[in-house]
């Protein structure tokens, strides 16, 4: 499996390349392509369809975008739903990376392409983190791992050299491939980095700002000297961020899986401390692009990885991650 990694211009040209991809024996305005992000309450979700429906538009490709609100049963469905309609390909972000094995199987065995977003397809706990599920057209994704590591840089420098330094975890949601991805790169560069931590306490969230400030305000309770959270996204972050303040705490609070409008102000704001840049539309848009290769070459590549650099996100760098949810 060949690794692809864009940087900014690159992934800014290679977008450019996508609309005028769709030529010859194929033709736009005959293409339907379909995709099932994993819920639409979910800023950055609906990012990636912003990204996958602009460039479709350019393309004059037609898209169907259907809304599964974090149901496993309801995406299946809906997956039928797309193969019924004959969708030309298929994007999805899965809400189980395993039992989407049995998806994509079933669609591969249509000769559709399939590229899956955000989310990887196959059991984390047996594959390394650039693992591609080998009948998916390509995984365009953020890399977590990295991610986890960059924040884990930004909290090496901030965290106390003279002790252990305690540590809370905000987690995802359980069964999300990126929970243990993010922590692995995270506790990873930490321990890199030379610095003695203990993790005091980590629990799982639903990716929202509410249960991010009920984590927090449960930990502070437990642990008030507490050194530093983090937050495997920013949304989580904005809650916590609420609940050290209203503790009176002088705990740091770094995330990973940043970039969005609210995070962004949040930081500006000194509100907390970092997070590290991910850009939802641009995956929506690698996506689409991924799509319309496959479609115009069905001997094209396959297990393509490809994802994107992601900068540190402080109070003195937000011009490099311009928000994108």
């Amino acid at each position: 499996m060949g690794r692809k990694l864009l940087s900014k211009w690159l992934a800014s040209v290679a977008i450019a390349c996508a609309a005028t991809s769709l030529t010859g024996s194929v033709h736009a305005k005959d293409l339907t392509f379909g995709y099932l992000p994993n819920s639409m309450e979910y800023p950055y979700d609906v990012a990636t369809v912003t990204g996958f429906q602009d460039e479709a538009k350019k393309a004059g490709v037609k898209t169907i975008v259907l809304d599964p609100r974090s149901s496993v049963e309801k995406q299946g469905n809906q997956l039928d739903d797309l193969l019924a309609q004959g969708v030309d390909a298929i994007g999805i972000m899965p809400q189980d990376s395993v039992v989407a094995e049995g998806w994509v199987d079933k669609i591969a065995d249509r000769h559709i392409p399939i590229v899956a977003i955000a989310v990887p397809v196959g059991d984390p706990a047996k594959h390394p983190a650039d693992y591609v599920y080998p009948k998916l057209t390509a995984l365009v994704t953020t890399d977590d791992v990295e991610g986890g590591a960059v924040s884990g840089r930004l909290a090496a420098k901030m965290l106390p050299k003279d002790r252990v330094a305690k540590i809370a975890i905000v987690e995802g949601m359980p069964g999300f491939a990126v929970v243990p991805q993010r922590e692995q790169g995270f506790e990873g560069a930490l321990k890199k980095a030379g610095v003695k931590f203990e993790i005091v306490a980590s629990q799982p969230s639903d990716w929202t700002p509410e249960k991010g400030e009920s984590i927090c305000q449960n930990v502070l309770t437990a642990h008030p000297d507490v050194d530093l959270f983090f937050s495997h996204a920013d949304d989580m972050a904005l809650g916590c961020a609420k609940a050290i303040k209203a503790a009176g705490s002088k705990a740091k609070l770094i995330a990973t899986s940043g970039g969005s409008k609210l995070g962004n102000n949040a930081i500006g704001a000194g509100e907390f401390d970092g997070s590290v840049c991910a850009r939802p539309e641009l995956l929506g848009r690698l996506m689409f692009k991924a799509l319309s290769e496959a479609v115009k070459n069905p001997n094209g590549p396959k297990a393509q990885y490809i994802t994107y650099d992601m900068p540190t996100i402080t109070k003195d760098t937000l011009k490099d991650c311009p928000p994108e949810w």
